[in-house]
C-alpha cells in the first residue's frame, strides 16, 4: 500500500532478539530513505547508535538526520510520541519503531489502534541466520524468539554472512516451518532497501495484547571513570561466564579516544569512535544469572 494514500500515518514496527541488527537496519533504511522523510522512534537514544556522518544536529529529545528524517526518544510514552509525529507539520511520510530486543512486536502494534491517525505497516523482525535455531530452542529465552517470529509480517533473515553458503536454504526451508506466515527477506549486514519493507505489507495485522518480556532479564551499567582496554572489557563480558548475554556502550580507551563496545553472547566487538559519549556500558542478562559483583569487578568497583 502506497504510503499516506489512506490518509493514515503508516507505523512500521521492527523487532527481533538482542543483537539480531536492528540498529544496523535502520541506519541503512535512513542513509536509503531516497526522498522518505522518515521519523525513527526509539526507547532511548543510548539504545540506538546512529551513524554520525546522517546527523545534522541533536538535542534531548530529536536528532535531526541527514534528507529531513529524524530520530525521537519516546522514553516510556510511546503513545504521547506517536501522537506528536501523527501531528507534525511537514508529517513524516513514515514512522518506525525499533523495539528492545526483548519486546513482543506485536503488543507494541496493538497499541496503534488507540490512535488516529495511525496504522501499521507491518511487522519485521530480525533473525541472526548464525545463532536463531539454538536460540529458539534454549529454555530461557526461546519463547520470546518465537512469540516474535510468530508476529513477524516479514522476517529479515540478517547476517548470512556468518553461515556457510549451504545452509542458506536449509535456514529459508526451517524459516517456511517456523514462520509461515511472513515473508522472508535474506540480508547481510542489514543491507535491506526500504522498498523491500515499507508499504509491501498487503493487510497488515493489528498486534495482539501481551507483555514484553522485560521481565526475564535484568540489567546493570558499568560507568568507568577512568581508561580502559576497551578491547579486553569486550571480550571479558562476552566469555567470562558472568551472565552477560548483550552488551553495548561506550568507554574511554587507553588511547584516550572514545571506544564503542559491543557484546552478543560470546561475540564481542570494540572500536574507537570519532564522537565523544558519557562512558557507560549497559549489560543485560537473564534475571538472577546475571553476577553484578563480577562484572563490576572488572573494573575494580563493587555493587
Amino acid at each position: 500500500m502506497e504510503s499516506g494514500a489512506d490518509g493514515m500515518l503508516p507505523v512500521l514496527t521492527i523487532g527481533g532478539y538482542l543483537g539480531a541488527g536492528k540498529t544496523t537496519l535502520v541506519n541503512h533504511l535512513l542513509r536509503h530513505a531516497n526522498g522518505r522523510k522518515l521519523a525513527v522512534l526509539v526507547n532511548e537514544f543510548g539504545a540506538l547508535a546512529i551513524d554520525e556522518d546522517l546527523i545534522e544536529a541533536e538535542d534531548e529529545a530529536l536528532i535531526s538526520i541527514a534528507g529531513g528524517c529524524i530520530c525521537c526518544s519516546f522514553g516510556n510514552d510511546l503513545i504521547g510520541a506517536l501522537n506528536d509525529l501523527s501531528q507534525m507539520e511537514p508529517r513524516p511520510d513514515y514512522v518506525i519503531i525499533e523495539s528492545s530486543g526483548v519486546a513482543i512486536p506485536g503488543a507494541i502494534v496493538s497499541t496503534l489502534s488507540l490512535l488516529e491517525g495511525l496504522r501499521s505497516d507491518g511487522i519485521v523482525v530480525l533473525a541472526d541466520a548464525e545463532t536463531i535455531r539454538t536460540a529458539v530452542q534454549d529454555d530461557y529465552i526461546g519463547d520470546t524468539i518465537t512469540r516474535q517470529l510468530s508476529d513477524a509480517e516479514i522476517v529479515v533473515l540478517n547476517k548470512l554472512d556468518l553461515v556457510q553458503p549451504g545452509d542458506q536454504a536449509v535456514l529459508e526451508a526451517w524459516f517456511a516451518q517456523q514462520a509461515p506466515q511472513a515473508a522472508l527477506v535474506p540480508s547481510r549486514f542489514g543491507q535491506v532497501a526500504p522498498e523491500a519493507l515499507l508499504g509491501v505489507v498487503e493487510r497488515p495485522g493489528a498486534g495482539q495484547e501481551g507483555d514484553h518480556a522485560d521481565r526475564m532479564f535484568e540489567s546493570m551499567v558499568l560507568r568507568p571513570d577512568q581508561p580502559v582496554d576497551a578491547a579486553q572489557l569486550a571480550r571479558d563480558l562476552a566469555t567470562g561466564g558472568f551472565g552477560v548475554v548483550r552488551a553495548k556502550g561506550h568507554v574511554t580507551g587507553l588511547d584516550g579516544a572514545p571506544w564503542l563496545i559491543q557484546t552478543v553472547g560470546k561475540r564481542h566487538e570494540a572500536g574507537p569512535v570519532a564522537t565523544s559519549f558519557e562512558p557507560g556500558v549497559v549489560c543485560l542478562g537473564l534475571a538472577g544469572a546475571l553476577q553484578r559483583d563480577q562484572i563490576a569487578g572488572l573494573l575494580g568497583e563493587t555493587v
